[in-house]
């Protein structure tokens, strides 16, 4: 069986990014940029005002200087002239400098009657003035290829003037579920059956990952029903199952699919929860197939379909980001397999996060999972800890998950 490690590296070794599509700026929030954005113009363009003030000629901004007001420059109304000896401008934050001044006499600082100006403090060269160029200047990279584009870069992208952006295309992921057993919820459920929960949560763990599910009807205990999927991924770029991935006499997603064209890459891992994992290829369509138990599902869609949504979108495809902790209780010596045992945190005087699992590990106790705030990291003949043992772990809590 491959570890964790190497099974995330093989899968991501077969993912490519999507191709770049144009988007308008205003749709462009949560995509991931296929090129680097360049300034098209120079911010600010020309020297400008960071107060509300007068604009003068440091030199004549003595404290107790009397100075004309010769005019106004409201933002994005130049003054037509120039400042010379003994003048003033009345400006406004953002107000182009006129030619001449080289310093700010802030209104507070000014005590003004008519035409006349009287400086309450004195001037310092240059400040209150933001330069030409000082935020960025055009040609400039201002936001990188391969950055997941979030408010602060859209407001960027608008100040460098682009109403348009190339990003990569969502990735496109199928995702069936297969079994006599389930059924969707709010639909019959057969004798001995259960409610699929599985579509719906890696549905809602592609679209937070910035992905675009496409659920499948479930697939019925039948070879030609599973080799049907063939047909119906047309066009995605990963095919998800879950269950059929095992070895019993009904787990067929292996066999259905190689029926249409599947090769498979490996399909078990050294892990708990998660042992039956697949990977391979439907013709240009990737596949995972995750086990069926919905705790196995999610946490192996943790460590295994994550980086590869974020490979598809054009991230770097890293596993998701360990912490450090101690352990919460004792906790037993580990097999063979790499386990993720579900815990909750809780914080002590210092601010040390403590890892607290449940007693119970089920994989298909879906309600703890959901509770969980983490993953304590144990790895393959880890020996026992007693608690307050530090431990490494993934928080679900911070994977927008």
């Amino acid at each position: 069986m491959l570890s964790v490690e190497e099974a995330r590296a093989r899968i991501l070794a077969e993912l490519r990014p999507t191709p770049p599509e144009t988007v308008a700026l205003a749709e462009a929030a949560g995509r991931v940029t296929a090129q680097p954005v360049l300034a098209r113009l120079t911010q600010p363009p020309a020297d400008v005002s960071a107060m509300d003030g007068y604009a003068l000629r440091a030199a004549d901004g003595t404290l107790g200087a009397k100075l004309r007001v010769t005019g106004a420059a409201p933002a994005g109304h130049p003054f037509a002239g120039s400042v010379g000896p003994g003048e003033a401008v009345r400006i406004f934050t953002g107000s182009v400098i006129p030619a001449g001044a080289d310093g700010v006499l802030i209104q507070e600082d000014a005590e003004r009657d008519g035409d006349w100006l009287t400086v309450r403090e004195a001037v310092t060269k240059g400040r209150h003035i933001r330069r030409a160029g000082q935020d960025f200047a055009a040609g400039e990279t201002v936001i990188p290829a391969g950055r997941r584009l979030g408010a602060r870069d859209i407001g960027l992208a608008a100040s460098a003037n682009h109403p348009w952006l190339s990003v990569h295309r969502r990735p496109r992921v199928a995702i069936l579920a297969t079994g006599d057993e389930i059924a969707l919820p709010g639909e019959p459920i057969p004798p001995g059956g259960i409610v699929s929960s599985n579509a719906h949560a890696l549905a809602a763990l592609v679209r937070a990952a910035g992905g675009e599910p496409c659920v499948l009807p479930i697939a019925a205990d039948t070879l030609d029903a599973v080799g049907a999927v063939a047909d119906a991924v047309a066009g995605q770029d990963m095919l998800v199952s879950t269950g059929g991935a095992s070895v019993g006499d009904h787990d067929l997603v292996i066999e259905g699919l190689k029926r249409r064209g599947l090769t498979v890459d490996f399909w078990k891992i050294a892990m708990r929860p998660g042992k039956p994992l697949v990977s391979g290829r439907l013709g240009t369509v990737a596949m995972l197939g995750l086990p069926g138990n919905p705790v196995s599902a999610i946490v192996c869609a943790t460590l295994f379909l994550l980086p590869a949504i974020a490979r598809l979108s054009g991230l770097p495809a890293a596993p998701p980001p360990v912490s450090q902790g101690i352990a919460g209780a004792d906790l037993p010596a580990n097999d063979a397999r790499a386990d993720h045992l579900r815990a909750t945190l809780a914080t002590d005087a210092d601010g040390t996060l403590i890892a607290t699992p449940f007693a119970v590990q089920d994989s298909a106790m879906l309600k703890r999972l959901a509770h969980a705030d983490a993953l304590i990291l144990r790895a393959p003949h880890a020996p026992a800890l007693p608690a307050g043992s530090p431990v490494s772990m993934i928080r679900l809590d911070t994977l927008g998950i």
